[in-house]
């Protein structure tokens, strides 16, 4: 048999990611085992998790999520760039991942982030994993930009959703991707959705234990404000919460410019799980998630096969 340089190009798509964790075990379980893993977002981090050999750490973790313990992750702050700073997410990483090089794995490993002033493409492909994947996370608006060997880096998912360029560029002659925003377009706006928060699952508490840790944040009068500033979703007849714009504003952005990149520069496979159900920030829902992606892999285990044979 001809041996083939597997690429998986793990796509951004935030709660949805654990996705690639379903996708990567189910690959496993067929004695598949890619060359070259290239992450965008919330790809990164799971691919960091696989080169490392730490994914059963984090799947394990994120299993254990509630919208409680969540959070507990959320170190608000408004003066930085975003929503939250992200040290408690780093923390929490860490304790799973550990630290690593990524010049010290066996997997060839790269990831995308987007160079805040010039709207660049960065390919980060040396360095601390988790320097690597904290640039490669920074959703505009919610995580702080990070300052990456001079320059503030956001969210790969703004230029290149789903890396499959970035496989090839490291040697891939087969490139399995996986696309996690191929059905999002207009969930957040259902009617039958409108009374649910998109942020952490179906129950009014959730809003209102965030509209509480935001009112604490600002303090003052500024409390009063707070409800409104961070509604989640908006009744009927009125105007969407600031974060359910946010949410479908990045799901409306990652999906055109996922079509054009892809058609542009086809992968081989593409594994679509249909989970445009799960909202942007519903990372407690990770059972569901890893079910799709293992699901969607499986079903394609065919074409796979006779891909690389």
């Amino acid at each position: 048999m001809a041996h083939h340089t597997i690429g998986l190009a793990l796509g951004s798509g935030s709660a949805r990611g654990w996705a690639h964790i379903g996708a990567l075990k189910a690959l496993e379980a067929e004695g598949i085992y890619p060359d070259i893993i290239c992450g965008s977002s919330i790809g990164a981090l799971v691919g960091a998790a696989y080169v490392t050999e730490t994914m059963d750490a984090l799947e394990h973790g994120i299993r254990a999520f509630n919208w409680r313990s969540m959070l507990g992750y959320m170190d608000i702050q408004l003066n930085a760039g975003g929503v939250l700073q992200g040290d408690k997410l780093v923390k929490f990483f860490k304790g799973k991942i550990g630290e690593h090089t990524i010049g010290e794995q066996k997997i060839a490993y790269g990831a995308v982030a987007t160079d805040l002033k010039s709207g660049q493409e960065i390919w980060l492909r040396e360095g601390e994993i988790l320097d690597v994947v904290r640039a490669s996370v920074a959703l505009p608006g919610l995580l702080a930009p990070v300052n990456y060997q001079g320059r503030w880096l956001l969210d790969g998912g703004l230029v290149n959703p789903v890396p499959v360029s970035l496989c090839r560029a490291m040697g891939a002659d087969i490139v399995i991707a996986v696309n996690l925003n191929g059905d999002i377009i207009g969930k957040h706006f259902r009617e039958k959705d409108m009374e649910a928060s998109s942020l952490f699952g179906k129950e009014k508490e959730h809003e209102e234990v965030l509209v509480d840790k935001v009112a604490n944040y600002l303090g003052g009068a500024l409390k009063a404000k707070a409800g409104a500033l961070f509604s989640l979703a908006g009744a009927k007849g009125t105007p969407p919460g600031v974060l359910d714009v946010m949410a479908s504003s990045i799901n409306i952005m990652q999906d055109r410019i996922t079509r054009s990149r892809m058609a542009g520069d086809p992968p081989d496979i593409i594994l679509a799980p249909r989970l445009g159900h799960i909202g942007l920030f519903e990372f407690d829902q990770s059972e569901e998630v890893i079910a799709a992606g293992w699901q969607e892999t499986m079903k394609q285990m065919v074409d796979i096969k006779l891909l690389i044979k």
